[in-house]
Formats: C-alpha cells, sequence, structure tokens
C-alpha cells in the first residue's frame, strides 16, 4: 500500500480541528466552525477558497450546481459538519465532488458530543 495523500497538510488540518474541538467543544452551527477555521487557515497562512462552487456538467451542459465548504492549497476538498445528521450522504458528496473536479483527497471534519472525528476519503479512480 502507498502513501497517504498530502500527509503533512492532512496532519496539520487535523490538528486545526482539535484546536477548534478543545478550544469551543460541541454545540455550534456549522457556520460558525467554518469561521474559526478560517482563522486558524490564516493564522497558519495556509492558502484555501472558501464555499467553492462547482457545476456538475453532461456533455458542456450544468446539470447540478454544488458547493463545498474549504478548498486547502487547491487540492484537498474540506468538508465541516456537525453531529451525525447525514454522515454518510456526506462522504458519498465529498466522493462526488472529487470525481467531478479530478482532486485527490477529501476530508470531513465532524464535530460531536463526542468529540471531533476526521475522514479521510481518497480519489482512487
Amino acid at each position: 500500500m502507498g502513501d497517504l495523500i498530502y500527509k503533512e497538510l492532512c496532519y496539520k488540518l487535523t490538528g486545526l480541528a482539535y484546536e477548534i474541538d478543545n478550544t469551543m467543544g460541541f454545540g455550534f452551527e456549522e457556520k460558525v466552525y467554518a469561521n474559526a477555521f478560517e482563522e486558524l487557515l490564516k493564522r497558519e497562512k495556509i492558502k484555501y477558497a472558501r464555499e467553492v462552487y462547482y457545476p456538475i456538467t453532461i456533455n458542456g451542459k450544468i446539470i447540478a450546481k454544488k458547493f463545498f465548504d474549504f478548498l486547502i492549497e487547491g487540492k484537498i476538498v474540506l468538508e465541516l459538519k456537525c453531529g451525525e445528521n447525514q454522515y454518510k450522504n456526506v462522504c458519498k458528496q465529498v466522493f462526488q465532488y472529487l470525481k467531478t473536479s479530478d482532486l485527490k483527497l477529501g476530508l470531513v471534519v465532524r464535530f460531536t458530543k463526542d468529540g471531533v472525528f476526521v475522514k479521510r476519503i481518497p480519489n482512487l479512480y
């Protein structure tokens, strides 16, 4: 089995998620966690884009319009979620983002009452 994709950057992002959880804990809306994540990305001088639009097309026609929370350094899709709701759907959604964009890695960061959880979703296709 090969090396992890973007290993060092993922460790850094995971550390930021834990920092947010240790500082704020559970109970906020996704937007609040996204604002906190954005502040830490700025502090760490990590390049990012927030609420990134991507169209799903067929034969040059847009058939769906989607957004993901962050694009980190032009290579990692990052989605933030609160609680357990729709977790499997979010993982599937991130994989769809990856397939559509040809990006190689997504991270789903969940803030729950039991702590923060980070799921890596590689695009191996």
